[in-house]
């Protein structure tokens, strides 16, 4: 089949596109990088990209849409989505997870517990994403965080030692390797110890490879050692091994240092193209090549498909990259493609998977256009969608006990509400570092609605809001209960305390209005307050931000045993 294709049906193959996991055009949030329907099947029926990345959505529209995309495709799709923390972070209804960082807070107490945990998280997340069409989970993240500084990893590693990350990291590995789904340790050769994101910028890791072996790079080895199918570059300036590429686009990282020194033969993927880190300098369309030319088998998130193609395959014509080299690749995305139930060619291959055929999809051939020469066969079809095994209840218990074993809290709690002298009254103070970005809060969440059962009343600030002195009427004491959420984010450039919780928790403290700080995100956050915080004042931190962290951590705050009787 290979030699069959054009080169540029082949080179198409090597990409993966970003696009909406919703269904209609009217819904899409980021037109710069998520095409319109038409543009997208554009690319996989005419051009024959061979995957795409979604984001966006409830997981019962990622079915249909999943279905949808397989049924335009000239060749069966890889479909991925970053569900670093199970399906549910990026598609509403299924299971959400704390950040692996959790599991690695338990791992200080209970290691057997982290590893068990982090195992059924990966069997958790594989299974959901089974069952709305997804194929490929681009995690675990096995970067070491050991800079409390770095604004895009921080809690989404499994932890601060290359012990405890590769030890969880393997563990998801396995919980998901008993299914038919591609794993990807993320991000080589490790993006923990940085203090910028790459989102915006080219961080520079200035370590030298005997630092570098030491603690970058056994999670990796880890990983590889536990069967990941996929190993995504970092965009990383790392001057010890080549001083001129970053690591996406340097030959002697991706081919010098992954595939011939530590020995890994699965794909090797690009982050994504479009990032400030090398886009700002390369361009699109020359990331795209380089990235190729150095050795990398998926590019991912390129800004304009259809030109990054044909530049590579210019690239190809005009010798800069040898067509047998294309061909590998090609033959790694199709292998990977096979293992996780596509047949591309007749007759078919052998499965790849340790569990052998069972772990393979029930194939049938319904009557729908042929996705390639090999036939339709790889289609999940729409009956075949069994949404009961999104968010059942023993995942949902699961992911509550990880967030409830790394809770941290201490203070006099519960906490006694008393009523408000005359003038006053109770404030619920949150403090949020992008208030239009906060999807996990909304006047239903417990963060908002549990303190209003108790009379406080909603105070909402984020970096935008201003000075404390234009939102505060110094005249008047108010009680406060302060809750912040800040955790390491994509595109945000810090991870740490926001200049408004800065300045919020100063002053509640001197003019002694805090009743008691709650924290979500970073645990760095809690350790900048606790100098700073009286031991009467209660506090309560939790790793994740959603529904279930408030419930859980407003239950302690407030002695309610889970029912929500106090």
């Amino acid at each position: 089949m290979i030699d069959n294709l054009s080169l540029p049906e082949l080179v198409a193959q090597m990409f993966v596109v970003r696009a909406s996991g919703c269904l209609f055009d009217h819904q899409i949030r980021y037109p710069e990088w998520e095409p319109t329907a038409s543009k997208l099947r554009y690319y996989l029926e005419k051009l024959g990209v061979g995957g795409v990345i979604l984001v966006g959505g409830s997981a019962a529209e990622l079915a249909v849409r999943s279905h949808q995309l397989q049924s335009w495709a000239k060749f069966p799709l890889l479909l991925a989505a970053d569900i670093e923390e199970g399906v549910g972070q990026r598609f509403a209804g299924a299971t959400w997870f704390g950040p692996p960082m959790a599991i690695a807070e338990i791992a200080r107490h209970d290691a057997g517990k982290a590893d068990r945990y982090a195992e059924q998280m990966g069997a958790v997340t594989a299974i959901e994403a089974r069952a709305i069409g997804l194929n490929w989970i681009l995690a675990p993240v096995v970067d070491v965080n050991n800079n409390p500084d770095n604004p895009v990893i921080n809690v989404r590693a499994f932890g601060e030692t290359p012990e405890i990350v590769g030890k969880l990291a393997a563990a998801f590995i396995r919980g998901a390797g008993e299914h038919p789904v591609l794993t990807t340790a993320k991000h080589f050769p490790g993006h923990g110890d940085t203090a910028v994101d790459s989102h915006l910028e080219l961080p520079v890791l200035p370590h030298s490879p005997a630092r570098l072996a030491q603690v970058e790079l056994p999670p990796f080895v880890e990983a590889m050692a536990a069967g990941v199918d996929a190993v995504m570059s970092a965009h990383l300036l790392i001057p010890a091994w080549d001083a001129e590429f970053p690591a996406t686009l340097s030959h002697k990282i991706l081919i010098g240092k992954l595939r011939e020194e530590l020995g890994f033969e699965g794909l090797i993927v690009t982050d994504a193209l479009v990032m400030g880190a090398i886009a700002n300098k390369y361009g699109a369309n020359e990331a795209a090549v380089l990235a190729a030319e150095a050795g990398a088998d998926v590019l991912l998130m390129p800004l304009d498909p259809e030109a990054a193609i044909l530049a590579v395959c210019e690239a190809v014509t005009q010798g800069r990259i040898s067509l047998s080299q294309i061909k590998e690749s090609v033959k790694r995305i199709w292998k990977a493609k096979i293992k996780v139930g596509m047949l591309i060619s007749d007759p078919p291959q052998p499965p790849l998977s340790k569990g052998g055929s069972k772990n393979l999809e029930s194939i049938s051939d319904p009557p729908q256009p042929p996705l390639s020469k090999g036939g339709s066969k790889n289609l999940q079809s729409l009956e075949s969608i069994d949404l009961s095994l999104l968010a059942n209840p023993q995942a949902r218990a699961t992911a509550a006990d990880i967030l409830r074993d790394s809770l941290k809290f201490g203070g006099n709690l519960p906490l006694q509400v008393a009523k408000p002298a005359e003038n006053q009254v109770l404030r619920n103070l949150i403090v949020v570092d992008d208030v239009l970005g906060c999807e996990f809060l909304g006047n239903h969440t417990p963060a908002i609605a549990l303190p209003e059962q108790f009379g406080y009343e909603l105070q909402l600030i984020d970096d935008r809001t201003g000075a404390i002195a234009d939102n505060t009427g110094a005249e008047h004491f108010y009680p406060t209960l302060l809750q912040i959420f800040i955790r390491g984010n994509c595109f945000r450039g810090s991870a740490g305390l926001t200049e408004a919780a800065q300045d919020w928790f100063k002053k509640l403290l001197k003019t002694g209005e805090l009743q008691a700080v709650l924290i979500y995100g970073s645990p760095y956050v809690l350790e900048q307050f606790l100098p700073h915080l009286p031991p009467s004042i209660p506090y309560v931190f939790c790793y994740g931000q959603m529904s279930a962290a408030q419930s859980l951590v407003l239950e302690v705050l407030f002695g309610i045993d889970g029912t929500g009787s106090a």
